[in-house]
């Protein structure tokens, strides 16, 4: 990589890593908020859920901002948004505040994926290279938002961890606006023609154009496969912390380790521990379904993938019985949570035009990250009117209406 590519990718880097450590702190918080505001599961559960909404239905618009104003200033707003926002959380003098804040985060942290992309597509000249750091980064995110996060809550109350995670966020804006570097340094280079941004909407007309050319039969499948795989992973994370500590009780005892014990180091239990590590385990898996998407179809390896998740769903709760089983579900889930991530986003480029790439994707982080989000809501409304143990089957049939969707691409293949 030359000097330009490095900085572009060290800025992306940071941007994609924080984005996601803001992000997986929420389930963690939320298991402070769940007694701090003597609030229900499905009322935190919903209030989550307007973030995690907002945080994809800003990528579309997103997109069309990055091609107005560049990507630096974009990511650099989101960086500064995402730590004002944190801030603001902090100080939540409630859940009506919590959904204040968190729906602030979600408009930032929204720009962040079409801006990161078109940076590295535009920039850098070794865009391979790049996408694999940016994409390493923003698991080191997902594992460490929730750890870090963690971490904080054994010294410091809720608020005063919150605020610390803020820093962060500002302190990167701060320095990423003034990073020298040429955002379109690699349009000349791209030999290939197919993977930098080349369409332009300059009217909603030209969107509504762009967006009926996309939509294929094929397209339509995918964005439903992506949809149910949203709704998965955010009804799967959101209270998983919470669901571990049910599980893990009366396994090793609801005491907090050792020296963790009084004020509030005494909500730090192995819960938390083991849903770091599940995220953590999901570094491995990004790395195998990246390598299978080079050795097979991405539909037949993205229905693998699925399968293995309705798996696990219809698993965990007999493998909840015994701490070594236990571990091995969590590990399981974690590793096809993540492994399917780059096998979706191989299958979403196999269906869509080469120059309609980056429109595909703002759709997809909408159904993802945007209708997913009500995952949150349905898994809290279970926790509140059923039981901890009735949420597995719901990530069960929401895996088995995504694997179904999935078999169908691999019909049509065939």
């Amino acid at each position: 990589m030359n000097r330009n590519d490095r900085r572009i990718t060290g800025y992306a880097m940071v941007g994609h890593a924080l984005v996601h450590t803001y992000e997986l702190a929420v389930p963690i918080l939320v298991t402070v908020w769940l007694a701090e505001f003597s609030a229900t599961a499905a009322t935190l559960g919903a209030a989550v859920s307007v973030g995690y909404a907002l945080f994809g239905a800003g990528a579309i618009p997103g997109g069309v901002l990055v091609d107005r104003f560049g990507s630096r200033r974009l990511i650099a707003g989101c960086l500064f948004g995402m730590g004002l926002s944190f801030g603001l959380l902090s100080a939540a003098p409630g859940v009506a505040g919590v959904v204040v804040a968190l729906g602030a985060w979600g408009l930032a942290a929204s720009v962040y994926h079409p801006a990161g992309l078109a940076l590295i597509s535009n920039g850098v000249e070794r865009r391979g290279a790049a996408f694999a750091y940016h994409g390493m980064a923003g698991n080191v995110g997902i594992a460490g938002g929730p750890f870090i996060t963690a971490l904080l809550l054994v010294p410091f109350g809720w608020r005063t961890a919150v605020a610390v995670l803020a820093v962060p966020g500002l302190a990167a804006a701060a320095v990423g606006s003034r990073v020298d570097f040429d955002e379109t340094a690699a349009v000349d280079a791209v030999a290939d023609g197919g993977d930098a941004p080349t369409m332009e909407v300059d009217s909603v007309q030209d969107f509504l154009a762009a967006s009926r050319g996309l939509f294929t039969a094929g397209f339509l499948v995918v964005f439903g496969i992506v949809l149910f795989n949203g709704l998965y992973y955010r009804a799967a994370l959101t209270f998983l912390p919470e669901l571990l500590g049910e599980f893990l009780s009366p396994l090793v005892g609801a005491a907090p380790l050792g020296p963790l014990s009084g004020g509030p180091a005494a909500e730090f239990d192995l819960s938390r521990y083991l849903f770091t590590g599940l995220l953590a385990v999901g570094i491995a898996g990004q790395y195998v379904g990246g390598r299978l998407t080079d050795a097979v179809e991405p539909e037949r390896g993205l229905a693998a993938a699925v399968a293995v998740l309705v798996g696990v769903a219809l698993l965990f709760v007999p493998a909840a019985g015994a701490t070594w089983s236990l571990l091995l579900a969590s590990a399981a889930l974690g590793f096809a949570l993540f492994g399917l991530q780059p096998l979706s986003q191989a299958t979403i480029a196999a269906y869509s035009p080469p120059d309609r790439r980056g429109l595909s994707f703002g759709y997809t982080y909408l159904a993802i990250f945007g209708v997913g989000a009500l995952g949150a809501s349905l898994t809290g409304a279970v926790l509140t009117y059923a039981s901890p143990i009735a949420v597995f089957p719901l990530l069960a049939g929401l895996g088995t209406a995504s694997l179904a969707l999935a078999l169908v691409l691999v019909v049509v293949v065939e």
